[in-house]
């Protein structure tokens, strides 16, 4: 299982999540030029630790995302150029 940050990080991106996450997985555009944060699916070890720290709670299990917002999931693995398969 992934975390998967969704609509309310929109044009936020706070960061109060990279700042809590152990593993360093949470990314964006390397020139700043994402709308969004994207958390790795390879490397998130599913903790939990940038959930509470997300102030507008952008972030969600991958199961547990709403569905309005199931989107993300596959813009978030295509981020990383990873394989998507929906949950």
């Amino acid at each position: 299982m992934t975390y998967i940050i969704a609509e309310p990080c929109v044009n936020v991106k706070d960061k109060a999540c990279v700042e809590v996450c152990p593993v360093d997985c949470i990314h964006e555009a390397a020139d700043g030029s994402s709308k969004i944060l994207y958390i790795d699916p390879q490397e998130c070890i599913d903790c939990g630790a940038c959930v509470p720290a997300c102030p507008v709670e952008a972030i969600f299990p991958e199961e547990e995302l709403p569905e309005k917002w199931k989107s993300y999931a596959k813009e978030n693995y295509d981020f990383f150029g990873r394989p998507y398969t929906p949950k």
